[in-house]
C-alpha cells in the first residue's frame, strides 16, 4: 500500500479526519484538486458542539480571540443558546479559510501528506485495497479511501452512491464585500419578494446573502456577477451597493440530499459529500466536522487491526442518523426563510412557542448540535450515548478536565470512586484506552455527574458505558468500542 487511508478533498471534513487519523498514528495522504486553498469562506463560524470538538482537541488557541455570542436563530426565529448551558458559546465570524488553514497546520505537524493539484479520475476496490487513479501521477493505493469532496462529490459519483432527495427551487447569491456599512442581521430577515442576510467579517468585510422569492435557480457556469447580486439587493432593500469591492461571490440552493449509504466497501464519504441542504444557521461545515470525528478514531482502530472492520459499519449508522435529522430541519428552516405570506401563520405561532423554555432548549440543541444521542446499548444512565459534558478534575493533586483527558485522540475509563477492581478489568485495554482515577469539581446539584462512579468515554467523546446505569458490563463495552482484549 502506498498508504493506510486516502482522503480526497482538503477541506475542513477532509483535513479534520487526516489530523484524526494521524493522531490514533494511522498514514494518511489527503488529495485536492486545487493548487493553492481558494480563501472562499462558504462557512464563518462554529456551532457549540464544534467549539467542544476543537476544545477538546486543545484547537481553539489556534484560532486567536474568537468572538463568541449566545444569539442563535432558527429559520429566521431568535433563539437564545444560552438555555443550554452549554461549555462554550457559538463562535462567529471565523472565515472556513481561517478553519481550512489551523486544520491544515496541525494535519501536517502530525504528519499527514497533504497533495494539492491532484485531481482524483478513477477508483477501482479490491478484496484488501482501494486504487485511486490521479490525474497526470501515478495510481495510489491504500486499505480505504474516503471522500470528503463536496457536494459535488467526485468520490461519491465515482463509487455509485446513491444521493436522493429534494432538486432546488430557489437560487440565494452570496458576496462579501468591503468599502460599504450595513446593519449587521445575523439572522435572515424576510423583506417583501424575498429574503436577505448580514454579517459583519474579520477586515472591514460584510458578508451578505440574498435570495428573491419565485426565482428557479440559474445554470451558470460560473459564480454570478456582483452586479447581479446588487441589482437584486437593490430591489429588495431599496439600498445602494454597486459601489461595494466584492472579495468572492457565489450562488447555492435549497436542494437537500443524502446519501443512502455512508459507507460502500472501502470507500467512505464523509461531509457535503454525503449531504447537502440549505445552510441554515451553519450546520454543513460543523456537521462535516463531526462526522470526520466520528468516522477518524473508528478507521484508525481497524487499520491499526485492533477493532473489526465491523467498528467502520457504525459510523453509517450513527451518522446517517444525524443526517436526516439535519434534513429534516434545514428543510423546516427553508420553508421559514424562504417562504412568503403563506408561512406568516407558521412563524407567528413558532415564534409563540419558542417563548417557552422547552422548545427553546429542544430547538436550540438541534441548530447547535447538542440533541445527538448514539445508541451504544441499553441502560439508564442519562449519559448513555450522548456527549461527555465538559467537568473539572482534581487528578491526584493536579487539576484538569474532561476535555484534556481527550487531547491524545485516545479512549478513557474515568473512574471518579477510586474503584481498584473496576481499573483491572479495564487492563488489557490499555493499549488503546487512558484509565484515569479522578474526583470530580463544581458539579451541579442536578447533574447526573453526582451519582456517576464511572464513564467510559470514545475517543470522540462520547459516553459509551456508564456506572452505575449500563445493562451490559465494562469488558462488554470495551470489547465492542475498543476491540477485543489484549
Amino acid at each position: 500500500m502506498d498508504t493506510s487511508v486516502i482522503v480526497v478533498g482538503a477541506g475542513p471534513a477532509g483535513l479534520t479526519l487526516a489530523c484524526e487519523l494521524r493522531l490514533a498514528g494511522v498514514d494518511v495522504v489527503v488529495l485536492e484538486r486545487l493548487t493553492r486553498p481558494s480563501g472562499e469562506s462558504r462557512g464563518i463560524g462554529f456551532t457549540l458542539r464544534t467549539m467542544e470538538i476543537f476544545d477538546q482537541r486543545g484547537l481553539l488557541p489556534r484560532f486567536g480571540d474568537i468572538q463568541t455570542s449566545s444569539a442563535g436563530h432558527f429559520g429566521g426565529i431568535p433563539l437564545d443558546l444560552g438555555v443550554l448551558g452549554a461549555t462554550h458559546e457559538a463562535a462567529r465570524a471565523v472565515p472556513q479559510s481561517v478553519t481550512e488553514s489551523v486544520l491544515e497546520a496541525r494535519a501536517a505537524e502530525l504528519g499527514a501528506i497533504v497533495l494539492r493539484g491532484h485531481e482524483l479520475t478513477g477508483i477501482a476496490s479490491g478484496t484488501d485495497h482501494v486504487t485511486a487513479y490521479v490525474k497526470d501521477r501515478p495510481n495510489l493505493t491504500a486499505r480505504y479511501l474516503v471522500g470528503c469532496d463536496g457536494g459535488r462529490s467526485t468520490v461519491r459519483k465515482l463509487a455509485g452512491f446513491d444521493f436522493p432527495g429534494t432538486p432546488a427551487t430557489t437560487e440565494l447569491m452570496l458576496a462579501d464585500i468591503r468599502g460599504v456599512e450595513l446593519a449587521p442581521r445575523m439572522t435572515t430577515q424576510q423583506v417583501s419578494g424575498g429574503m436577505v442576510m448580514v454579517a459583519k467579517l474579520p477586515g472591514g468585510v460584510h458578508r451578505i446573502i440574498v435570495g428573491e422569492r419565485g426565482v428557479p435557480p440559474q445554470r451558470r457556469t460560473g459564480p454570478p456577477s456582483f452586479a447581479e447580486v446588487a441589482d437584486v439587493w437593490k430591489r429588495l432593500t431599496d439600498i445602494d451597493i454597486s459601489h461595494a469591492q466584492p472579495v468572492w461571490v457565489s450562488a447555492f440552493g435549497d436542494a437537500a440530499r443524502l446519501v443512502t449509504e455512508y459507507r460502500r466497501g472501502r470507500v467512505l464519504l464523509a461531509g457535503d459529500a454525503a449531504h447537502v441542504h440549505l445552510p441554515a444557521g451553519g450546520q454543513g461545515m460543523n456537521t462535516s466536522i463531526q462526522d470526520s470525528v466520528n468516522l477518524g478514531w473508528k478507521l484508525a482502530a481497524v487499520v491499526r487491526g485492533t477493532a473489526p472492520d465491523s467498528l467502520v459499519d457504525t459510523y453509517h449508522a450513527e451518522r446517517h442518523a444525524v443526517g436526516r435529522r439535519l434534513l429534516a430541519n434545514t428543510r423546516a428552516q427553508s420553508l421559514l426563510i424562504l417562504g412568503g405570506d403563506e408561512v406568516a401563520p407558521l412563524r407567528e405561532v413558532l415564534t409563540e412557542l419558542v417563548g417557552h423554555p422547552a422548545v427553546t432548549q429542544d430547538l436550540a440543541a438541534r441548530a447547535s448540535g447538542l440533541d445527538i444521542r448514539y445508541a451504544v446499548g441499553a441502560g439508564t444512565h442519562p449519559l448513555l450515548g450522548a456527549r461527555m459534558p465538559q467537568l473539572a478534575l482534581d487528578l491526584r493533586g493536579r487539576r484538569t478536565t474532561v476535555f484534556d483527558l481527550l487531547r491524545r485522540g485516545r479512549g478513557v475509563l474515568l473512574d471518579l470512586e477510586d474503584n481498584a477492581v473496576l481499573r483491572r478489568r479495564a487492563q488489557d485495554w490499555t493499549d488503546r484506552i487512558d484509565v484515569v482515577t479522578a474526583s470530580a469539581r463544581d458539579v451541579e446539584p442536578t447533574s447526573p455527574l453526582i451519582t456517576t462512579a464511572a464513564v467510559l468515554l470514545r475517543p470522540d467523546g462520547y459516553v459509551a458505558w456508564a456506572a452505575p446505569g449500563s445493562h451490559h458490563d465494562l469488558p462488554m463495552a470495551l470489547d465492542r468500542w475498543f476491540g477485543p482484549a489484549h
